[in-house]
């Protein structure tokens, strides 16, 4: 029997003596795709920060890889957020993929240079990055930029891919190439990803459930469960209309954060 990805049981997160949600209850499968969605503020990247290990649960447990989650841990790769970089940074996009099997060490290496750059140089190709690994990391486009950010945190070779609004710096195009890719890579190593994001539009196709954080709940299911107007308006104990346009895009209406773009 195949262990889950992540199990949480009556989950609290929590700043000091401020909450943040409560009671989630909730089990990731081994090799799914599940979106993390919900308004600003509302605590998505505070699940993250409990999955890395960096946050302790206020309440409740949660179980990692069938595991305690704890700093460091080698079987997750983690792309965080608002992962852009100025134009002048002059690093090879190569070196800094490199940096995600040892950068948190010091000095020079002195063994395995060989095969630390066959990793790199696969992890590179993995994500069709061989054309511009080699340029200066600033002179690189945002989709650009993202593939390398994408191979770093894969060189490892890790079973949890964990990434912090990948798409928020994209334009339409490259927010559907860069889905495709992430779920190509997906599939291919048999990784688990969570996935939080401002838009679930370009994410519809290929993620099999959505977590749902917001007023202090948590509620997870597939998108077309969880992103309905009912469903919604439980969450938030509030009137929330989800539209559908002629393309099949999803617009959340009838909260003042969220009226403003598609479905946040």
């Amino acid at each position: 029997m195949t262990v889950p990805a992540i199990v949480a049981r009556d989950l609290t997160a929590s700043y000091g003596a401020r909450p943040v949600w409560s009671d989630g209850t909730f089990t990731i499968p081994s090799g799914s795709f599940t979106a993390i969605l919900g308004p600003n503020g509302a605590g998505k990247s505070t699940l993250i920060r409990m999955i890395l290990g960096q946050l302790p649960p206020a309440a409740g447990a949660l179980e990692v890889l069938g595991g305690t989650p704890h700093r460091g841990n080698p079987d997750i790769g983690y792309v965080p957020q608002g992962s852009v970089f100025d134009s002048e940074l002059s690093i090879r996009g190569r070196d800094f993929v490199a940096l995600g099997l040892d950068g948190h060490r010091w000095g020079i290496r002195l063994a395995g240079r060989a095969a630390a750059a066959a990793a790199t140089t696969a992890s590179i190709d993995s994500v069709g990055g061989r054309d511009f690994a080699d340029r200066s990391l600033g002179s690189l486009s945002g989709g650009e930029q993202q593939r390398l950010l994408l191979a770093q945190a894969l060189i490892g070779r890790p079973r949890l891919l964990l990434m912090d609004e990948p798409l928020s710096h994209l334009d339409v195009r490259n927010q559907g190439a860069m889905v495709q890719l992430i779920t190509e890579v997906a599939r291919e190593r048999r990784l688990t990803v969570l996935l939080i994001a401002h838009d679930v539009n370009p994410l519809l196709p290929h993620v099999d459930q959505v977590l749902y954080v917001a007023n202090g709940k948590v509620a997870i299911g597939p998108p077309k469960e969880i992103i309905t107007s009912r469903r919604l308006t439980e969450i938030y104990s509030a009137p929330v209309e989800v539209l559908t346009d002629s393309r099949g895009r999803l617009f959340v209406v009838g909260l003042e954060e969220e009226v403003s773009h598609p479905h946040a």
